[in-house]
């Protein structure tokens, strides 16, 4: 991935980017091509040297049972969003701008390991749910449902975990643009609803002007992986 300076993602915002309930597409390269699922995760920062996701896939799905050749990929995404050049102050003292695409995203990579341990499936699959519906007024819970049904619905998966070996990530959130400009995409930002775009990009800035404080006070921020 291409990554300029002022785009690096630190170590805290890749531990925060890895840690909200997401999705991501595992990719991995067999003897029959490149194969790619969209996959649930959650990541485990005490596996392996430097963490891993766990994740599952249908049974059935030729990418549990095609070995992958090397490393494998998961891409993350964070909130994405268009942000026109009639927000920027700018745009009236010199109308030297364009479009561009605000962006948060990690390339994982990992050596994959398919696990079909109905004890690690139980275990994985309980994690997931609650971390998912830990923000629900009345969360679900894998004891909600017939211990039965739920034995049927883990023979029909299986488990991956990606232990990580590197990360790659970056944060394009006007980081690059004055200050000025930054408030106009925030408002802009706001006005089309789009709120979570709007908090990365504040909180970007604020990031921004903690690297240029050279005598802050702010404690280092955890590794959640080696970026590069």
């Amino acid at each position: 991935m291409y990554i300029p300076a002022h785009f690096a993602a630190g170590p805290d915002s890749v531990r925060q980017l890895l840690g909200r309930p997401a999705a991501a597409n595992l990719i991995t390269a067999t003897a029959k091509g490149i194969l790619a699922t969209l996959m649930p995760f959650v990541f485990d920062p005490t596996s392996g040297e430097y963490g891993a996701l766990h994740g599952h896939l249908a049974r059935n799905n030729p990418q549990c049972s095609e070995p992958a050749a090397g490393e494998s990929l998961a891409i993350i995404q964070g909130a994405d969003a268009y942000i026109s050049p009639t927000w920027y102050a700018s745009k009236a003292e010199h109308g030297r701008v364009v479009p561009t695409w605000n962006y948060s995203t990690a390339h994982v990579y990992g050596n994959l390991v398919i696990h079909d341990d109905p004890a690690w499936l139980a275990s994985h699959v309980r994690q997931l749910s609650d971390h998912n519906e830990a923000g629900s007024e009345r969360p679900w819970s894998v004891d909600d449902a017939p211990e039965r049904y739920i034995a049927g619905q883990l023979r029909a998966i299986v488990g991956v975990e990606l232990l990580i070996t590197r990360i790659e990530a970056k944060h394009k959130l006007s980081q690059n643009r004055p200050d000025a400009d930054i408030d106009g995409v925030v408002a802009g930002l706001r006005s089309r609803g789009q709120m979570e775009s709007a908090a990365d990009v504040e909180h970007a800035r604020e990031a921004r002007e903690q690297s240029r404080c050279p005598h802050s006070d702010a404690p280092a921020a955890p590794q959640a992986g080696p970026a590069s």
